[in-house]
């Protein structure tokens, strides 16, 4: 253990572990809720593109750091990992956010179930401001357009889940439905229970 491991344990500080779309928001919570004894360490948010990464990198960075704390939580969902980061988490000791995925938590676990949108594609904030980079480069947009329908033509509606009132990201979040040919919502969600996981952590 480090020195400054040391001096951390015992003192009640808390690692919070996360996807690193979570970044921006868990740092709002925590600095909004005078929460200074957690520390934030994020994880790639390109891993949700191959989500069997998710729970091995994960491991990988609770066994890393959390000698040098009192507790570590991991602010993740099940994120497409089959239940492999539950089963990880358990084994590690550790708790980790309740539900399928972010866009689960943010409108309300029953919630969203209650609404069962299998023609609805998801924006956040943060997919707001990296759609190109994490969907339409990655799936060859940029250079095939014709491949738009292939990709988005069982859906109907571009849901945006607002974490934030930025009239700047509802226009990118509309951008995005009428580049993808798809009819746009915008729901206002605020963190939703995230802000829970974090004042709980």
């Amino acid at each position: 253990m480090t020195r400054e491991g040391l001096e951390a344990r015992g003192t009640g500080r808390i690692l919070i572990l996360a996807c690193g779309a979570l970044a921006r928001e868990i740092l709002a919570i925590r600095d909004a809720s005078g929460l200074a004894h957690i520390d934030l360490h994020c994880l790639p948010a390109i891993l949700h593109n191959r989500p069997e990464r998710i729970a091995p990198a994960v491991e990988a960075a609770v066994r890393a750091r959390r000698a040098d704390y009192d507790r570590v939580f991991v602010a993740y969902a099940d994120c497409g990992t089959g239940g492999a980061l539950a089963r990880t988490c358990e084994g590690l000791g550790v708790e980790m956010i309740a539900g399928p995925h972010c866009y689960a938590f943010y409108e309300g676990l029953e919630t969203f179930a209650a609404r069962d949108e299998i023609d609805a594609f998801y924006l956040t904030d943060f997919l707001c401001r990296q759609f190109d980079a994490f969907v339409w480069e990655p799936l060859g947009l940029d250079r095939h357009p014709e491949l738009r329908d292939m990709y988005f033509g069982q859906y109907r509606t571009l849901v945006y889940q607002a974490q934030a009132d930025d009239p700047d990201l509802t226009a990118r979040a509309e951008d995005c439905a009428r580049r993808m040919g798809l009819a746009f919502e915008r729901r206002f969600t605020g963190f939703g229970a995230l802000e829970g996981a974090v004042r709980g952590a």
